[in-house]
């Protein structure tokens, strides 16, 4: 009996992270190019969706500001793919502009293990000081959100305007190669797409030990009574600030992944609304599930790519409808609103299985 329990709960602790593995690596299989490519891409934005689910969901930190993350690892990766596309010229928005040299800024890109560096230590570094001075000041619920928002919309500004330097609204586009491979070539694709699964079940399982740890229950008591962290002895903005960090450099990754598969970046990824999306990720799947924060946004972008297929000219109806009826239906999310399910049906079996039992000892009692 303890054996078949033990089964039945390693079934449902890790039966989730299986199934979904196996069908994403067998994808290739099965699905088209177009297909692939696109869960692909949608496979990026899950590991951004883990990564706010870890601050908000776990937390109580809600970023609107993600997309400055995700966009920040992206413009890293396709600062070097573009001069590795360029071989060895100039980047043609820079010829445009009038430049006669590669800025300084831009050099080290030219090599993919700075660059690669770059996707993660950039925005964890931003995020780090940001955290800092804003959680050292206890700014918290909506006001952090407001200053992260606002970040976001002063960066994709500024990117919009220095159109010599970063391509301007059109962004950094025409990316051919990846490490000398063509991006054009479907055997690529199918690579990156595998490396995305590969790097995707990494990240989960990062974040699933992470809040099962004693870091990760002081972040939840943070979030429940943040003065009584504090009164115990810990510090939260310490705490705050490693996750926000942590957090930041995931969307990064996840930014990273994005460019080769799509081929371009602009400053349209790192606007208000692509970071509101990504919190409606996570709301529609259930925070503080990690697993949710990944249903979230694989159903709400394959929703919109459905929809827009078949109803170009409503679809945005269709998605909002989605939306509503999830948060009608399920208050917690789909996965919070299944576990409270489960759980009260566990909570029904019980009574049902102890209350005859109590009933004939209470009866032997009177007798």
């Amino acid at each position: 009996m303890i054996h078949k329990t033990g089964f039945r709960f390693y079934l449902a602790d890790w039966g989730p992270f299986i199934i979904f593995g196996l069908l994403f690596l067998l994808a290739p299989l099965f699905l088209s190019e177009f297909r692939l490519n696109l869960i692909g891409k949608f496979l990026t934005f899950a590991i951004v969706a883990i990564g706010l689910d870890l601050i908000w969901g776990y937390g109580g930190m809600l970023s609107l500001g993600q997309g400055l993350f995700f966009g920040m690892g992206a413009y890293a990766m396709a600062m070097y793919l573009k001069l590795e596309s360029g071989g060895g010229r100039l980047p043609d928005f820079m010829v445009w502009s009038g430049m006669k040299e590669l800025p300084a800024f831009w050099q080290p890109f030219q090599s993919p293990y700075f660059a690669l560096a770059m996707v993660i230590i950039a925005p964890t570094l931003v995020a780090a000081i940001l955290g800092y001075f804003v959680f050292r000041s206890r700014i918290q619920g909506v006001y952090f959100s407001i200053i992260t928002q606002a970040l976001t919309l002063i960066v994709s500004v500024l990117l919009i305007g220095q159109q010599p330097y970063t391509g301007g609204t059109n962004g950094i586009t025409n990316l051919s190669t990846i490490f000398g491979y063509s991006l054009a070539n479907q055997e690529t694709q199918t690579a990156l797409y595998l490396v995305t699964v590969i790097i995707l079940g990494l990240v989960y399982l990062f974040a699933r030990s992470f809040t099962r740890s004693r870091f990760g229950r002081l972040l939840v008591a943070v979030r429940d009574d943040e003065a009584r962290v504090r009164f115990l002895g810990y510090d939260p903005a310490v705490l705050k600030t490693i996750t926000f960090a942590l957090s930041a450099a995931i969307a990064g990754i996840g930014g990273a992944l994005f460019v080769p598969q799509v081929g371009i970046i602009s400053p349209s990824s790192l606007e208000v609304l692509p970071s509101i999306m990504m919190v409606v990720w996570v709301a529609v799947g259930g925070r503080g599930t990690l697993v949710g924060a990944v249903v979230g946004a694989l159903l709400v972008n394959t929703g919109q790519s459905l929809f827009s297929e078949q109803f170009p000219d409503i679809w945005q109806y269709f998605l909002g409808a989605l939306f509503i009826g999830v948060v009608l239906l399920f208050p917690q999310g789909i996965i919070g609103g299944l576990r409270l399910a489960v759980d009260k049906f566990k909570l029904l079996r019980m009574k049902q299985t102890y209350q005859p039992a109590v009933s004939g000892q209470l009866q032997q009692s009177v007798d």
